[in-house]
């Protein structure tokens, strides 16, 4: 393809894992980051990071920022290992997990910018786990839910101080970006699990 003046295009073979780019919530999330292009961000993580495509973008906009990918299914871990190697991508902390309380991110936490392109029922069940490793005023991109889901999944992260700044709609699904409260969340009882 031919890339725009500071672009960068990726080659990513899905495998097993999912996020080749070409579904809305993944366009939608690349858009939202790339957005964000300029803005200073020391610290990223894309949780459920399928292919490993966000968390690459994420690496060519912010090239010295600490940049993590967790994912429940080693199989994606593998999957973006070898996509990470296919594009030239380094530097990129991988890390098998079941959502956001893995020792490993929790010890990296806090991050500026989380990006959790999963399912609307585990978005919902894990915003206090989410919340609580966004650093004060960090960004918050979700998407991998449904419009009509929306309204569900920004009443679950303001019940954790985070408020919707804009909403991208793509046909049917919705990408969501809010931002942290000024304070880091601190839950007041155990997680959901």
């Amino acid at each position: 393809v031919e890339v725009p003046a500071g672009g960068r295009a990726f080659l990513i073979d899905a495998g097993q894992a999912f996020g080749t780019g070409h579904h809305a919530t993944t366009s939608g999330c690349l858009a939202m980051i790339d957005a964000m292009a300029g803005t200073k961000i020391a610290s990223v993580i894309d949780i459920g990071t399928g292919t490993g495509l966000l968390a690459f973008a994420a690496r060519h906009l912010w090239p010295d920022a600490r940049v993590t990918a967790t994912d429940i299914d080693a199989r994606a871990i593998d999957v973006t290992r070898e996509n990470a190697v296919l594009n030239g991508v380094e530097r990129i902390d991988l890390v098998v997990a079941d959502g956001a309380l893995d020792d490993a991110i929790m010890a990296a936490a806090p991050f500026d910018l989380v990006i959790a392109n999963i399912l609307a029922g585990p978005l919902i069940a894990m915003a206090p786990e989410i919340a609580a490793i966004a650093a004060p005023n960090a960004t918050v991109i979700l998407s991998g839910l449904l419009e009509k889901q929306r309204a569900e999944v920004v009443v679950a992260f303001a019940a954790c101080g985070c408020t919707l700044e804009a909403n991208d709609q793509r046909g049917d699904w919705a990408i969501l970006r809010l931002k942290a409260g000024v304070e880091r969340f601190v839950a007041s009882g155990p997680f959901d699990p």
